[in-house]
């Protein structure tokens, strides 16, 4: 049994063993609220920490869950196991409702959003006469198994913290997997994902409603266990602490999620009797240390407490499973001499400037293409214009035959058009491997339910087979399993082709790929090129260093103030007079 199985199994066992302790009903109902205020604090830590999107509204989603099934209990008389499903219903209309609107803002906007969706609910429960205006509802019966009743006590703890710790796994077993790293990308903003392949808003729009369908089912519990419902328990104030212990815990790991909530309502219920008997007076006095707290742990611990764990106990080496795996599909790739791109009078303006005057130049199947220019000639916006990050003014882009002018980064890169970034762009606290597998995205299919179920496996291990194949292919197989942020320059800019390479592509473009390399590493940067090109790849080259790209470029093409200066062999750009003004400023 690996260990990985063996943790499950120790959890599963875990919970019934507790149940069964000698522990005061006292501690069990602490613990009944732990396993509840977890459980919208695992959303968040989907949402926020890895995501990196800010929300105050869960409490509203808690909300809910909660109304729903005390409305049709109390009404209808529906069992509370089917209000269940109508509420994740319910929470997940609302969820991608307020996703597609509040979604699509950034910064600061987004968490605003938040506030004002969970402040609305808040008021609109508290004045429905339906609902029971701020006495809410009341009477609500335990939930039960035929005669058993599971609502209360022990029986609940099993049942609550059972789900908690299915839905850890769960997310555990998202995080690692095709979709899971998508989600980490987020993060780090949208133009390396899209580049991949990946839809970053579909993404978020994803997460969001599995945070909103973990604080429903908390919802569901919550108003079963303490069989009443009101408007106070969902909140702005809630929705601040559950975010709050989030953060404690540790708003990027899914585990942290458990002590930052255990944390909080253990603390919260001890400073509320110790303060006002320390102080002589009665007052909100916790919301004053859990303030100072907050700011304690930002600054001396900002990856909350369960980091310090992490680092104690760092993450397994992934086992390599995947040597007896099929090997992904590749493309049909145009025959060497055949025209892979035509690019025919691109011109981005920006207001009144023209930053790239009707650029034109093609690349055959099997070349290696070369754009430079000096410091502000535009070269990166007419990569940028050709790979979809920017949307172009006019002209056309013609890949293997196809018409890609108006398609975004994430269609292009599904045609076979792969790049790297000139600041690397990776996903640091990810292996090496992990990183590579991301340019495989648009070879897969598993989804998030398939990958929390774990029903995904034999496709994960095909794409980490192509992730190790790519590696090895540029000599980077001893570093599969090291983390990527500990990567030296080079490395990382080799690390970037190899994902770009995931994603077997027919044209590879690579935007300053020499940029603050040693020689020795440009050497080996010159061999790799090479290599690619006696296998047949066509290169679209962006470079500042001439050594390197009069060695390895077939064509260049020169630009100068947005505009074509000239092309030809290296040759003869060398020997041409304009080139040597427009880098030297002078024809002499």
């Amino acid at each position: 049994m690996n260990k990985k199985n063996l943790t499950i199994l120790l959890l599963a066992l875990a919970v019934p063993v507790t149940a069964w302790l000698p522990l005061p009903d006292f501690w069990i109902a602490q613990l009944n609220y732990i396993g509840l205020y977890a459980l919208v604090s695992l959303g968040l830590v989907l949402l926020t920490g890895v995501g990196g999107l800010t929300s105050f509204g869960q409490a509203a989603f808690v909300g809910i869950g909660a109304y729903t099934t005390a409305w049709l209990t109390l009404n209808t008389g529906m069992s509370p196991w089917l209000t269940l499903f109508v509420g994740m219903a319910l929470t997940g209309v609302s969820a991608l409702v307020v996703g597609f609107i509040t979604l699509r803002m950034s910064g600061h906007y987004l968490p605003l959003a938040t506030i004002a969706w969970g402040l609305s609910l808040y008021y609109l429960m508290g004045n429905l006469d339906v609902l029971g205006k701020y006495d809410g509802l009341q009477g609500l019966k335990s939930l039960s198994i035929g005669a058993i009743d599971i609502g209360q006590g022990r029986l609940f703890f099993v049942l609550c913290w059972a789900i908690l710790i299915a839905g850890a796994l769960a997310l555990t077993h998202l995080l690692d997997s095709r979709p899971g790293r998508a989600i980490r990308s987020l993060k780090g903003g949208t133009q390396m994902a899209e580049a991949m392949g990946i839809s970053t808003f579909r993404y978020k729009v994803t997460i969001f409603l599995i945070a909103a369908l973990f604080a429903s089912i908390a919802g569901w519990l919550l108003a079963h266990f303490q069989r009443t419902v009101n408007p106070s328990a969902f909140g702005l104030k809630m929705g601040i602490e559950y975010l709050f212990m989030a953060v404690i815990g540790g708003v990027g790991h899914v585990w942290g999620a458990i002590v930052g909530a255990g944390l909080v309502k253990l603390l919260d219920d001890y400073l509320q009797v110790a303060l006002p008997a320390l102080i002589g007076t009665s007052g909100s006095y916790e919301v004053i240390v859990f303030g100072i707290a907050l700011v304690l742990v930002l600054k001396y611990l900002p990856d909350g407490l369960w980091s310090v764990v992490a680092r104690k106990f760092p993450k397994a080496q992934r086992v390599v499973d995947w040597q007896d795996a099929a090997d992904l599909p590749v493309r049909a790739k145009p025959a060497i001499g055949e025209p892979v791109l035509v690019v025919d009078k691109i011109r981005k303006q920006f207001g009144g400037l023209v930053a790239v005057n009707d650029i034109s130049f093609d690349i055959a199947a099997g070349q290696i293409v070369g754009l430079i220019g000096p410091n502000g000639a535009g070269k990166s916006t007419t990569f940028n214009l050709v790979t979809g990050v920017l949307s172009k003014t006019s002209g056309r882009v013609t890949f293997c035959g196809q018409d890609v002018s108006a398609l975004p980064s994430r269609e292009i890169s599904r045609q076979g058009m792969a790049r790297t970034f000139q600041h690397v762009k990776m996903i640091a606290d990810m292996t090496v491997l992990e990183n590579v597998a991301m340019g495989a995205y648009t070879r897969g299919s598993s989804g998030v339910v398939s990958s929390m179920l774990r029903t995904n496996q034999a496709e994960e291990q095909r794409l980490m087979k192509e992730a190790q194949r790519q590696l090895e292919r540029i000599g980077m197989g001893a570093y599969m399993h090291e983390q990527a942020g500990n990567l030296a320059m080079g490395p990382q800019r080799l690390m970037e082709i190899a994902r770009a390479l995931c994603c077997d592509p027919a044209l590879l473009l690579l935007d300053e790929p020499a940029a603050g390399l040693r020689h020795k590493e440009k050497q080996g940067l010159i061999a790799v090129l090479r290599q690619l090109q006696g296998e047949g790849m066509s290169i679209l080259l962006v470079e500042h260093d001439m050594d390197l790209v009069m060695d390895v470029c077939d064509q260049l093409v020169v630009m100068e103030f947005g505009t074509l200066l000239t092309r030809g062999t290296p040759a003869e750009v060398q020997a041409n007079p304009a080139v040597r003004a427009a880098y030297l400023g002078t024809e002499h």
